[in-house]
């Protein structure tokens, strides 16, 4: 993954819904503007924001229009039956014309310069940080590879979109009819990085993980991701988490304990620190918080290897032993 850019201490933004469109079976896209019809903060493709959904519902989603759009912010949501409610709160609650709670952008999943080409892969709904990407490199001039997958042109988002984009890429569909053995050849995509090549992926599990197997002789620094959802954790990784620690506040030196069942987000806003969350799973980067001195067992999916010696996330992270000290 990439640096976190922190845009916590942002005031969230009231926009207005200016436009609901069916993208795709099961997908819609939402337009918000500002009410005075004012420009937005700026973006950079893979960049998402919060969405307030409702009754303390809060979501994240990732920006699909073009960074040079300082008008609006387009985002796409699949409704999925078998999520946590939020998507299909959007989908029933969000109407236009509705004003809507919605974060500034932050970006844990940035296009790196100074690529010669890139590679963008695509599952389902993960298309959509790859489209703002593709928006970006058309712009700049970049050289790039799109694949996006579905289960059919009915389920692709964006498709007709898409395919009038591409001038300095190409962008091609892939369709298994739901059939697994019909899936995309990743290995043979990802076979021979060639130079200075960057490799993005988005997608549901099990295209994250054929992503990532794919992958790993690509070399240090050029690969990235970003999970939409947490992965599904094994029985070892949950029994890694049990246990109480302690977390101390550097600044005032005081020592929170922390119980087996309670995050540390949690026991640090009941202390009176404040840490803004988001997501609750380790994938948005919201409660992210540097920390001083001890051994971390970080449970995170957006931290890279060059941010975990020095930053954790609140909502997940725990001390692996000992006391954890915060840049508090």
């Amino acid at each position: 993954m990439n640096a976190i850019v922190d845009n916590t201490a942002a005031k969230d933004l009231e926009l207005v819904v200016k436009q609901i469109r069916m993208e795709a079976n099961g997908v819609n896209s939402y337009e918000f503007v500002s009410p005075d019809g004012s420009a937005l903060p700026p973006f950079t493709a893979g960049a998402h924001i919060d969405i307030h959904v409702g009754s303390g519902v809060i979501r994240q989603y990732s920006l699909c229009n073009s960074p040079s759009e300082h008008h609006r912010y387009m985002i796409a949501v699949l409704k999925d039956p078998n999520g946590r409610g939020g998507s299909a709160a959007v989908h029933e609650s969000i109407k236009v014309g509705d004003r809507v709670r919605v974060s500034a952008p932050r970006n844990n999943f940035e296009l790196h310069p100074g690529s010669t080409k890139v590679v963008l892969l695509a599952g389902g709904i993960g298309v959509t940080p790859m489209k703002s990407m593709a928006h970006h490199l058309e712009a700049q001039n970049i050289s790039y590879e799109m694949y996006y997958c579905a289960k059919g042109p009915e389920y692709a988002a964006f498709k007709s979109e898409l395919e009038g984009l591409a001038k300095s890429g190409r962008i091609s569909f892939h369709f298994d009819g739901g059939d697994p053995s019909n899936k995309l050849d990743i290995s043979s995509i990802l076979k021979n990085p060639e130079g200075a090549c960057d490799l993005y992926y988005c997608g549901p599990g099990g295209f994250m993980q054929a992503c990532k197997d794919a992958s790993e002789h690509w070399p240090s620094g050029s690969v990235h991701f970003e999970h939409f959802k947490a992965p599904v954790k094994s029985q070892t990784d949950e029994c890694s988490i049990v246990g109480g620690f302690i977390a101390q506040i550097a600044s005032t030196g005081e020592r929170l304990e922390v119980a087996p069942d309670q995050s540390l987000a949690e026991a640090l806003n009941s202390a009176g620190y404040p840490v803004e969350t988001s997501c609750q799973s380790g994938l948005c980067g919201t409660c992210k918080v540097r920390y001083l001195a001890g051994t971390v067992d970080h449970q995170d999916f957006i931290l890279d290897d060059s941010e975990r010696p020095d930053f954790l996330t609140c909502c997940v992270s725990r001390a692996a032993s000992g006391t954890l000290v915060l840049d508090l």
